[in-house]
């Protein structure tokens, strides 16, 4: 143990080492994306904070991401009287700036992309706004085996199916007519009576 206590001499752990350096990456094995997020911010000190924020989360939960690269500044602008009516040349100008940045995760299992997604939303920082593009892959023979449950699935429903609109049974109107003219017990004293 060093005797002397100099502030430069002690080391950090490792914990909060990783924390002053680029975060972890892993590597994708087949390169397939499976998700693209974008987020998007007014300041860019809360953008590569949650940047990094989200690649450190991803690198925890075994997901491959790169990024984040930055995409092209949104820039809107718009010119509003300062005044009214008169004083119509007297006008300011305004301007914002949106900063993008985009992180792809590549070969990543859909559920622990779908936790990831869920981790960065309960997490959210102020002034983040997030868009995530996901795809899910999977396997082949997927349609043979939709119109296997389709025919499944029309055994269920062609009964329930048949009581609606116009194709009713004969006998449903019947039913309803009869009920009609030959229970009059519950007709209310006074109420005309029709035949």
């Amino acid at each position: 143990m060093p005797e002397n206590n100099d502030p430069d001499s002690l080391r950090l752990p490792r914990s909060v080492q990783a924390v002053y350096l680029r975060p972890f990456r892993r590597a994708p094995q087949y390169g397939i994306p499976c998700c693209d997020l974008q987020l998007r911010s007014y300041s860019i000190r809360n953008l590569e904070f949650f940047a990094d924020f989200a690649l450190r989360a991803a690198y925890y939960l075994n997901l491959p991401a790169s990024g984040p690269v930055p995409l092209p500044r949104m820039i809107s602008r718009w010119t509003v009287p300062r005044s009214n009516f008169v004083h119509k040349k007297s006008q300011e100008n305004f301007e914002r700036i949106t900063l993008r940045r985009l992180i792809q995760i590549q070969d990543g299992h859909p559920e622990t992309v779908q936790i990831w997604l869920a981790f960065l939303r309960k997490h959210a920082y102020y002034a983040i706004g997030m868009k995530a593009n996901v795809w899910e892959h999977d396997k082949l023979g997927v349609g043979k085996m939709m119109n296997a449950r389709l025919e499944n699935m029309k055994n269920v429903v062609d009964p329930k199916w048949s009581q609606f609109g116009r194709k009713r049974n004969p006998d449903t109107g019947d039913d309803a007519g009869k009920m009609m003219i030959g229970d009059r017990s519950n007709v209310l004293p006074g109420s005309p009576l029709i035949t």
